[in-house]
């Protein structure tokens, strides 16, 4: 077999190293896509909003989705499909109804940084089409179970379709895990975090009747939420 002339060794070893120089940029550009999701605890506003937020779902309280539609509240709704699976009318009939809105909180409620990039979007985008697919509208807005979350989520909730990863100003849940929570004089763009549990009826007027003493209303977080990052 002939040898190969020095002109074609020149050859690949200039094709090797431009491989071998891409290899690297491709990976890097690949783990950089897509941009992150900005990261959300209050809402930088001076209108006199505050946002209602409800969480998880399993507690199908007839008082709580009542004073929801009475008072015209416009929650944001972190549920589980697992939690609406059962009974689709309770929040078909709040999003009908009322000016709610369904938001995404993954399908089985799991610590997402402890999952790979894959298993992180199976469990947002799962949640996604399967809201979708319910309520016939796609949520915008992405809350991580416990708040928890990495880098890669924050790419995963893009890739799902959020504009924005929400955590919360303040936790007013009434709960074993957060007995007798206070609340202090409302602000401006506080996200207020609650869950569709026992508590839920109380918890709710509790809350509004801060919201009121605040002078302050309750607004849809999805309509004040940013899709970018603040720049630097």
């Amino acid at each position: 077999m002939p040898r190969p002339s020095s002109a074609t060794l020149a050859t690949f070893a200039a094709m090797s190293t431009i491989l071998t120089l891409a290899g690297p940029a491709q990976a890097a550009r690949t783990s950089s896509w897509p941009e992150p999701v900005p990261v959300v605890t209050r809402i930088d506003t001076q209108d006199p909003v505050v946002f209602i937020t409800l969480d998880d779902g399993w507690n199908h309280d007839s008082a709580a989705q009542r004073l929801l539609l009475e008072r015209r509240i416009p929650a944001s709704l972190f549920i589980n499909p697992m939690h609406y699976s059962w009974d689709k009318k309770y929040y078909q009939d709040l999003l009908n109804h009322g000016p709610s809105r369904m938001e995404n909180h993954t399908l089985n409620h799991v610590d997402l940084p402890g999952l790979s990039p894959q298993e992180q979007r199976a469990e947002i985008c799962g949640a996604r089409d399967r809201n979708l697919a319910a309520f016939g509208d796609s949520p915008q807005l992405f809350r991580p179970p416990s708040g928890r979350y990495d880098e890669e989520t924050r790419r995963a909730a893009r890739a799902c379709g959020a504009k924005a990863l929400v955590t919360w100003t303040y936790n007013a849940t009434d709960a074993p895990w957060n007995p007798n929570p206070e609340l202090p004089e409302l602000r401006p763009g506080d996200i207020i975090l609650l869950h569709l549990d026992t508590t839920a009826e109380a918890d709710l007027r509790r809350v509004l009747d801060a919201v009121d003493a605040s002078g302050l209303r309750p607004a849809q977080l999805r309509d004040y939420a940013p899709d970018r990052a603040p720049s630097p």
